[in-house]
């Protein structure tokens, strides 16, 4: 099963959800080489915060928040998270993803 970051999930409607693991590498896959880079993982990775910043002040806090008890988060630090996360699923450390560390259970 392909799990999508909550925010990903709250945003989207239902129809527009990828269905398949190589239809979500295809989304990030802006450049078309069957490989997601940093750069892809953050853009497709930071649309959702960009989405859910309503006043566009980089943080979200709030009503912004999918729960409004979470503490606010920056821009700097989902950006910083995603960049661990990608560090963790790119286990050849190539700076690339493959579909098969993009799927990969997190180490």
């Amino acid at each position: 099963m392909l799990a999508l970051p909550l925010a990903v999930v709250a945003q989207a409607p239902a129809d527009d959800l990828p269905r398949t693991p190589a239809e979500y590498l295809a989304r990030m896959d802006t450049d078309g080489d069957g490989l997601i880079s940093l750069r892809e993982y953050l853009d497709h990775g930071l649309r959702a915060f960009d989405a859910m910043d309503r006043d566009g002040d980089g943080i979200l806090a709030g009503a912004e928040l999918p729960f409004a008890e979470a503490a606010p988060v920056s821009r700097v630090q989902r950006e910083r998270a995603l960049a661990r996360m990608f560090a963790r699923m790119d286990r050849d450390g190539d700076g690339m993803l493959t579909l098969q560390e993009l799927t990969a259970p997190p180490r």
